[in-house]
């Protein structure tokens, strides 16, 4: 099946949603890693939007990719309540051990603001981060 056949596909199966951009959009980044701007024409002549209206959705939100990239991610929780709790002062521990092979990306919030740091690798949420930590997760992803 050709891709365009499959984002049809997806399509297909939410058309009868309310508001089914946002799920056939994550269908397509769980998919293909990425949502490019083919994707982008498909989905808008779907759901007879605009691709404008769609790449806005899209770059919108930080889940949703324009090209696939297969690094690992881990992702770090920067919002309010992990600043509070020193997520900044991690953040150089987790970036060295990254290096070129893992994405570091930044959320905010994860949901366990009275335990933060906190980070995300996969489905994994990891509380009460500390340098060694990061370090030990991002190396280990």
């Amino acid at each position: 099946m050709s891709s365009a056949a499959r984002i049809q596909e997806i399509c297909a199966a939410h058309s009868a949603r309310k508001g089914p951009l946002l799920p056939i959009l994550h269908d397509l980044q769980a998919e293909f890693g990425c949502i490019d701007e083919e994707a982008e024409g498909l989905v808008a002549k779907a759901l007879n939007l605009s691709r404008a209206e769609v790449h806005g959705v899209v770059s919108f939100y930080h889940d949703f990719r324009p090209a696939p990239d297969a690094r690992p991610e881990v992702q770090i929780c920067r919002a309010e309540a992990c600043k509070a709790r020193g997520v900044e002062a991690i953040v150089p521990d987790a970036e060295r051990a990254a290096g070129k092979r893992v994405r570091l990306s930044t959320v905010y919030c994860l949901g366990l603001c009275s335990v933060g740091p906190n980070a995300r690798i996969g489905d994994a949420v990891y509380s009460r981060l500390d340098a060694e930590r990061i370090q030990q997760l991002v190396e280990g992803a």
